[in-house]
C-alpha cells in the first residue's frame, strides 16, 4: 500500500469530495477514504435533490430573489434562534458563489420547480438528483488524479499534541497507517449507530428508520472526541422527518419521505392529533415531524387526507390505506375508530367553511377554537374516500459533532485549533444549527466547508 499523501480526506459524500477536489486543484496529492463499496458511495448526499443558495434576480434554475438576510432569518426560525451567527453568515455569503463552483466540478441543473415544495426561489435542483451529482464529482476526482479507496474504514487517527500524522485504515484483511501533512474529516454523524442513539432515546430507537447510509456509525467522530476535540450540538438531537412506516430500516432515502402532512391531519395510534400540521411552509417544518412522531406512543402516527388532498403532494412510494368512511379507516389502521371519528369531526367543525387554494404559500386559513390548532391550509376532511399513510421517524443525520473555527480547523475542548486537522459536512453541522433544519442547507454546508477545508488543508500541506 502506498502510504504517503499530502491530504487525506475521510468520507465520500458531497463535503468530502468538495474538499478533495479543492485540495487537489491546489496542487496537493489527495486520497479519499470511502467506507462504503463503490456502488453505495456518496454517503447521504446521493439521496439529496438540491442546494440552498442566496442569490439576486432569478435565472433558469431559481426564481425570484433570495437575499442573505432572508436566508439568515430562515435559519434562525428553524433553529429556534439558536445558531452561530458568524459561521452562518459565512456559509450564506459563500453560498452565492457555490453553484458556479459546483458547475465547474461537473454539477448539472434542472429548471426551477414550482408548486407545494415552495423551493423554486431558494433552492437549485440537481439534474438527476444527488446520485448524478456524486457521480460527476467522482469523475472529476478521477480526471484530477485523486486516489479513491472504497471499503476503507478509518479505525484510528494518528496524532501527537496539536498535530495529526495520518490515519489507520482497514481494507478487508489489510491494515495500513497512511501518513499525510493534513487530514480532513467529512464522514458524517452517528445516525446509523442505534446503540449510540439508544443511550439518549432508549428502546424507542428500535422503531426508527435510518434514511441514509448505514455506514455513518460515528466511529471517526468517537475517535475525534477521544482525541480531545470539542463536542458541539445536542447528543440527543437529530434531523429526522416523518417517513412511511413501511420504509426499509436503512438507506430508504428521499423516496420514503411523505409530503402529505400539510394537506390533512396527523393522529397518533390513539386517534388523537398532537401538533400543528400547518405551522409553516413545508421546507421549513418537515424536519420537525420526525421528533414529533418519535415522542408518540410506539413512535408511530398516521397522516390522513381525503379525496380533495390525495393528489396535491408528491406521489408517495407506498400506496395509502383507503376506506370510504373514517370509522372504517380507523379499523384498518388499528386505531380506535370512535376516537378517530371524533377527532376528525372536531377538526371539521373548527375548519367549517374554509377553502384552500394556495398550498404554495401561507394562506392563514386556520382552525377556530381547536387545540392544537392548524394554522394554515385548514380545510375540512369531508370528501370520501379517505386515505392514511403510516408514519415513523426517519433519521437523516445527528447534530452532535466536533467544534471548528472559521478556517474549518477542528478545535480542542479549550477552543484551540489543531494545526492540520479539519472537518466539513454533517460532522460539524452542530456549529451552526443545534436543532431544526432548512431544506437544502446540508448540501450548502457541505459544499462551503468542504471547499474551505480543502483549500486550508492544501495550504497547510504546502508549508
Amino acid at each position: 500500500m502506498d502510504t504517503a499523501y499530502d491530504v487525506i480526506v475521510v468520507g465520500g459524500g458531497h463535503a468530502a469530495l468538495s474538499a478533495a477536489i479543492a485540495a487537489q486543484r491546489a496542487g496537493q496529492r489527495v486520497i479519499v477514504l470511502e467506507r462504503a463499496p463503490r456502488h453505495l458511495r456518496g454517503g447521504n448526499s446521493r439521496h439529496t435533490r438540491n442546494v440552498r443558495c442566496a442569490h439576486g434576480p432569478g435565472d433558469a434554475y431559481m426564481t425570484g430573489e433570495y437575499r442573505p438576510d432572508e436566508y439568515l432569518e430562515d435559519l434562525r426560525q428553524v433553529g429556534g434562534g439558536r445558531i452561530n451567527g458568524e459561521l452562518a453568515r459565512f456559509v450564506i455569503r459563500e453560498s452565492e458563489a457555490l453553484p458556479a463552483w459546483m458547475t465547474q466540478q461537473g454539477a448539472a441543473w434542472q429548471p426551477a420547480l414550482r408548486g407545494t415544495l415552495s423551493l423554486g426561489r431558494t433552492n437549485r435542483f440537481f439534474l438527476g438528483g444527488g446520485k448524478a451529482l456524486i457521480n460527476a464529482y467522482y469523475e472529476t476526482c478521477r480526471r484530477l488524479g485523486v486516489t479513491v479507496w472504497y471499503e476503507a474504514s478509518v479505525e484510528e487517527i494518528l496524532a501527537s499534541g496539536d498535530r495529526t500524522d495520518g490515519v489507520v485504515v482497514q481494507r478487508g484483511e489489510r491494515r495500513a497507517a497512511l501518513r499525510a501533512r493534513a487530514v480532513i474529516i467529512a464522514s458524517g454523524g452517528f445516525e446509523a449507530n442505534l446503540e449510540w442513539l439508544g443511550r439518549y432515546w432508549g428502546d424507542a430507537v428500535t422503531n426508527f428508520a435510518v434514511r441514509g447510509t448505514p455506514y455513518n456509525d460515528g466511529r471517526v467522530l468517537a475517535a475525534l472526541l477521544e482525541l480531545g476535540a470539542m463536542r458541539v450540538g445536542d447528543p440527543k438531537g437529530f434531523h429526522a422527518i416523518a417517513v412511511d412506516a413501511r420504509a426499509p430500516k436503512y438507506d430508504g432515502g428521499i423516496a420514503t419521505r411523505l409530503d402529505s402532512i400539510p394537506f390533512g391531519i396527523v393522529v397518533n395510534r390513539s386517534g388523537e392529533r398532537f401538533a400543528d400540521e400547518g405551522e409553516d411552509l413545508w421546507p421549513k417544518r418537515y424536519a420537525t415531524w420526525g421528533a414529533r412522531v418519535a415522542a408518540q406512543p410506539g413512535q408511530v402516527a398516521f397522516s390522513i387526507v381525503d379525496a380533495n388532498g390525495i393528489g396535491a403532494f408528491l406521489p408517495p412510494l407506498f400506496p395509502p390505506v383507503q376506506a370510504g368512511a373514517i370509522e372504517a379507516l380507523g379499523e384498518l389502521l388499528g386505531v380506535p375508530a370512535a376516537v378517530l371519528a371524533a377527532t376528525v369531526a372536531a377538526y371539521n367543525r373548527a375548519s367549517a367553511g374554509n377553502t384552500v387554494v394556495r398550498h404554495e404559500e401561507l394562506d392563514g386559513v386556520a382552525t377556530r377554537g381547536l387545540h392544537p390548532p392548524k394554522s394554515n391550509w385548514a380545510r375540512p376532511l369531508d370528501r370520501p374516500p379517505f386515505y392514511a399513510f403510516p408514519l415513523r421517524p426517519g433519521i437523516t443525520f445527528t447534530y452532535m459533532g466536533v467544534g471548528v473555527d472559521e478556517r474549518a480547523r477542528i478545535v480542542d475542548r479549550r477552543g484551540r485549533p489543531f494545526a492540520n486537522l479539519y472537518a466539513a459536512g454533517e460532522i460539524m453541522s452542530g456549529n451552526i444549527l443545534e436543532s431544526g433544519y432548512l431544506g437544502g442547507f446540508g448540501m450548502t454546508l457541505g459544499g462551503v466547508f468542504g471547499r474551505l477545508a480543502g483549500s486550508e488543508a492544501a495550504a497547510q500541506a504546502g508549508r
